[in-house]
């Protein structure tokens, strides 16, 4: 129901993404997707590739006085870099196109992409395969969240490691203190352990990776499915997930601690709460009577959102593109080289976080539009009262004989 496809290389004009299926009618801030744009160009151990962009999403369809209109949404982001690299990068042939790109980097997309393509030049590679295509996910997230907000689920997220410093982290979380975090951690040790970390990793000229948590607040029940595999919402959100440049292992609710607790540890007991008299047709999810006393299972049982805000994390690897290169391998001669180098990062961690809510916001934007449908947002909103309004009645209905109906 709802899609995105982006395109564009990390050095060339622009950035654009495409968005289909999101019904008319749904009001769309480009200040908001900007906002979301700056908050992935942040973050302590950035490169200088962040003090030359300034991203802003140019809306050029499926938009009208502020309003989608049912068709494809069209968005561009340019590169301001490219006046650097219009030789190099033009689409069209070149009297000198520049030295090709030979060096292989390990821990990176040039040796399996060169020889797949059949490309001599890993430039090819290498500009398609950068985290900048992310500026376009995050844009595309960033509509996305704007759907959600309309039926109040909310996505955030923080670094919950860097390197071996890990966070200590309240249940509840200050989304304010992360944002102003420069690691976007929401505990104030840590996060001056985590910059030492990162200033240590870049005196040494090596990278440094860690883990980031999103979550998902206000998802209705019944989200995703059970009976086919590539409809279950937790395979989706890994799959999401795992998509984002530079991420290796992603966990939904305990994760790999399942393996070693028993059931009785495990699973989160159910609830339920009658609702208090007077509550009437479309009232806020809030009133929903089925309840969880954990939530260990991160939001999602059998494939679907039981209620609970979604937890997921994601461990993403250090950038393997190293200012002290590691040994490799030169593509056509086959000789031991040093491996490329071109300005990076030091650690995308909270940055990378801004793009798992993106992408995190989309799973869920095409779930709830699967479970809901609607051409317009009006006609969607009814949909999703309604089976609201059944969820809190299950049980009153449940219990009438069938000789009573």
């Amino acid at each position: 129901m709802f899609r995105f496809l982006t395109a564009g290389e990390s050095h060339g004009q622009a950035l654009t993404v495409i968005i289909e299926g999101l019904p008319a009618g749904l009001p769309i801030s480009s200040e908001d997707i900007d906002k979301d744009l700056i908050r992935r160009q942040g973050g302590y151990g950035r490169g200088d590739r962040m003090k030359i962009e300034r991203d802003h999403a140019e809306v050029l369809s499926g938009v009208r006085h502020g309003l989608t209109i049912g068709s494809p949404i069209a968005m561009l982001i340019r590169n301001r870099d490219w006046v650097n690299w219009q030789s190099r990068m033009s689409p069209t042939p070149v009297a000198e196109p520049g030295e090709p790109v030979t060096r292989l980097r390990p821990g990176h997309a040039d040796l399996p992409g060169a020889l797949k393509y059949g490309f001599q030049d890993v430039r090819n590679v290498l500009e398609r395969a950068s985290a900048r295509e992310t500026a376009a996910r995050v844009a595309a997230g960033a509509v996305a969240r704007q759907f959600l907000d309309q039926f109040g689920i909310k996505v955030a997220s923080f670094t919950l490691s860097i390197a071996a410093i890990e966070a200590q982290v309240d249940e509840e979380i200050d989304w304010e203190k992360v944002e102003r975090s420069p690691v976007r951690c929401p505990d104030a040790k840590a996060e001056q352990l985590m910059i030492e970390a990162i200033d240590a990793a870049r005196a040494a000229g090596d990278t440094v990776g860690g883990v980031f948590e999103v979550r998902a607040m206000g998802v209705p029940i019944g989200l995703g499915s059970h009976v086919h595999w590539d409809r279950r919402l937790d395979g989706l959100v890994a799959q999401a997930l795992m998509s984002i440049q530079a991420v290796k292992a992603v966990e939904i609710g305990l994760g790999l601690g399942v393996a070693s607790h028993r059931g009785s540890a495990v699973h989160d007991v159910i609830q339920y709460t009658t609702p208090p008299r007077g509550v009437g047709t479309g009232a806020a999810k809030e009133s929903s009577p089925w309840h969880h006393l954990s939530n260990r299972a991160g939001g999602i049982v059998g494939g679907m959102s039981n209620g609970e805000p979604i937890v997921a994390r994601a461990a993403v690897k250090p950038i393997p593109t190293l200012a002290k290169p590691l040994p490799s391998v030169d593509l056509l001669t086959g000789e031991s080289v040093i491996a490329h180098f071109e300005r990076s990062d030091v650690c995308v961690v909270p940055a990378a976080g801004v793009v798992g809510e993106a992408m995190l916001a989309i799973v869920l934007a095409d779930a709830f539009l699967a479970k809901f449908g609607g051409d317009s947002l009006g006609e969607t909103a009814r949909s999703y009262r309604a089976y609201m309004d059944e969820i809190r009645c299950a049980r009153e209905q449940s219990s009438i004989p069938a000789s009573a109906e």
